[in-house]
């Protein structure tokens, strides 16, 4: 015993208040949560402790897939995740493969693309809010007056207040904020890939679409396996862009988060609790695979 406190004695201490840190608001939390979204805990005198909260097992998790709102949102939050994953990889892949050659000017063009990054998603919200505004004809402004100027008024529609294909307006801003993002990844991952290769390839008798595709494209499966984790994983919790476009009351745009927020603002915290299990099971799909696969790589 004295030999292994000697020994680690002091890692332990050293890591020992992250540990505590982790353990309490990660972990204690989600637990909590997890509690309960399994109560009938749904009005506020129950939350101050003025009446009996009882255990109900999954019996929130069963309600909510019943109700049409909330597989509204679970559909709008597939067409959004989607309409934003391919968007962003696309765009930023593009972008990263003309950059990746010498171009004039081309660390401009970087920092015009990076700059979305920096705007929060609230301020970008206010203004793409005004940009996808639906009304058209004499009243039209945002895009839809753009495309009346320009003489293109039969792409004049709804935008967000689309009641089926209206999410698919939020992803627009959210696919202009993070492509930057993904050309980033991509760049990095085009120049990292060594000059030797690419000369080795051209050596062998490879034309520049065979070297993209056997010697560059392999080379970028990390760089691609994380931004799709990453712009997944965002868009799962999209919140702030939604609302400052839509609102919370908007059911066209609605998705578990904005769910969760106006069961939490009702003091319906049994289902706020359960639509983030929800969430969390969803993320967890997409996360742990990824982490162990990472982990099998590193182990290798």
């Amino acid at each position: 015993m004295k030999g292994f406190v000697s020994r680690y004695g002091a890692p332990v201490l050293m890591i020992l208040p992250s540990i505590l840190l982790i353990g309490i608001f990660v972990y204690a939390l989600l637990g909590v949560n997890f509690w309960t979204s399994m109560t009938d805990n749904h009005t506020a005198a129950q939350q101050a402790g003025q009446e009996p909260v009882a255990f109900v097992g999954l019996t929130n998790y069963i309600d909510l897939l019943m109700t049409e709102q909330f597989r509204h949102s679970l559909a709008n939050l597939v067409l959004f995740t989607l309409a934003f994953l391919v968007g962003a990889m696309a765009t930023g892949f593009v972008w990263a493969w003309l950059l990746e050659r010498p171009l004039k000017g081309g660390r401009f063009f970087q920092t015009v693309y990076l700059f979305p990054m920096a705007v929060s998603f609230v301020a970008s919200g206010v203004v793409w809010r005004w940009l996808l505004n639906s009304s058209q004809g004499e009243g039209a402004s945002g895009l839809n007056r753009l495309f009346q100027l320009i003489g293109l008024d039969f792409l004049q529609n709804p935008w967000w207040n689309n009641v089926t294909f209206g999410i698919l307006a939020i992803a627009l801003p959210a696919i202009w904020q993070l492509s930057g993002y993904v050309m980033a990844l991509f760049l990095a991952g085009f120049r990292g890939v060594p000059e030797e290769l690419r000369e080795a390839a051209r050596m062998d008798g490879a034309n520049e679409w065979q070297i993209y595709r056997r010697v560059i494209f392999p080379q970028l499966t990390p760089m691609l396996m994380s931004a799709i984790v990453i712009i997944a994983h965002m868009s799962l919790k999209s919140f702030d862009l939604i609302m400052s476009i839509s609102g919370a009351s908007a059911y066209q745009t609605k998705v578990p988060a904005i769910d969760m927020f106006v069961f939490k603002s009702g003091f319906d915290y049994a289902n706020s609790a359960a639509v983030g299990a929800f969430l969390l099971i969803i993320v967890a799909f997409l996360i742990v695979p990824y982490l162990v696969n990472q982990h099998r790589e590193r182990t290798r």
